[in-house]
């Protein structure tokens, strides 16, 4: 089977497509014929070294497909079933290793592109807006890259939980995809500093939470857009890691709380996992919520897609069609 590979770390021309055995699955162990694999900056962090793995590796954690092979000690899974996973040994292939406590079912009415477009996001906007910070109708948050993958989600499943959303972009384009996602507000930070904007949205008073999974670019002054005990969210670090943080200017910001979360600290329990899956899969079925595929490569234009959503220059989700 074809697969992309990783044998040293560095940029997108580190991604090579090899030709490579088709994996066994072992005892709890499914394999699946991958529909369609997520393009995530996880993915970038890898290839980089930035999120060191051993090499070599075939790239890629999210992908929806159908279980082609069930390993022993399997009950909740059968050859032909439709699921979808976060923590694929390698999505960026024509079949992934799955481990069966990590996968969900896919219903009937979700085709297979849009979980795979969906999930490790989706259960990424889900723990933030509903576990990290529980969104309520009183608070006023922030969302940085408003029109990426992750942000037209959080967008969405705020508003569903009732805050008032303000979101940044950086062109006339993305505002648009930004307000049609529900946000109340977007501030361009090409053509204004957010932090200005905020301080006249909110009357001076600032922001409940701000999710941030940009990084170095937006992070100190997103701690001056928080109120008093207000939460920072720093989730990602597309524009590079976050220098150190010296936790006085929390307690000089008004007690701010400062988090560094992970999806697998939130779904870590099968239970919890599912729960939450089925939650964004219900809002899909039921369009309270919209996934936006912007762009499908095949697996031999995989460098192009990691050129892509590191330049910033996707909108909503990229996925690999094997």
């Amino acid at each position: 089977m074809r697969a992309v590979r990783v044998h040293e770390p560095g940029g997108s021309d580190a991604l090579r497509v090899e030709d490579v055995d088709i994996p066994a699955p072992g005892e709890g162990e499914l394999v699946i014929r991958v529909a369609a694999a997520g393009v995530n900056f996880i993915d970038a962090y890898h290839r980089s070294g930035a999120y060191p793995r051993q090499t070599p590796f075939t790239l890629g954690v999210e992908a929806a497909g159908t279980v082609e092979a069930v390993g022993d000690g399997v009950a909740e899974f059968s050859v032909g079933d439709r699921v979808a996973t976060a923590d694929a040994v390698g999505s960026y292939a024509d079949l992934a290793l799955v481990a069966a406590d990590r996968a969900v079912p896919v219903p009937e009415a979700v085709d297979l592109e849009t979980a795979a477009a969906a999930l490790l996001q989706g259960l990424t906007a889900h723990y933030l807006t509903g576990g990290t910070y529980r969104l309520g109708k009183d608070d006023r948050v922030l969302i940085h890259a408003a029109a990426g993958g992750v942000g037209l989600l959080l967008v969405q499943m705020a508003k569903l939980r009732g805050a008032t959303v303000y979101g940044t972009v950086s062109s006339a384009e993305k505002e648009t995809l930004a307000r049609e996602a529900g946000a109340d507000e977007v501030i361009r930070y090409t053509e204004a500093d957010f932090g200005d904007e905020i301080a006249e949205l909110t009357g001076g008073e600032g922001l409940d939470v701000v999710y941030d999974g940009v990084g170095s670019a937006t992070f100190d002054r997103g701690l001056e857009c928080l109120r008093p005990r207000g939460m920072m969210v720093l989730f990602g670090q597309s524009s590079g890691p976050v220098e150190p943080v010296d936790p006085q200017r929390l307690n000089a910001g008004g007690s701010l709380f400062l988090t560094r979360p992970k999806l697998g600290d939130y779904t870590a329990e099968r239970a919890e996992l599912l729960a939450r899956a089925d939650e964004l899969f219900g809002w899909l079925e039921s369009s309270q919520l919209t996934v936006k595929v912007s762009e499908r490569h095949p697996l031999d234009r995989a460098a192009q897609a990691h050129d892509r959503l590191e330049g910033r220059q996707t909108v909503g989700k990229a996925l690999l069609v094997p």
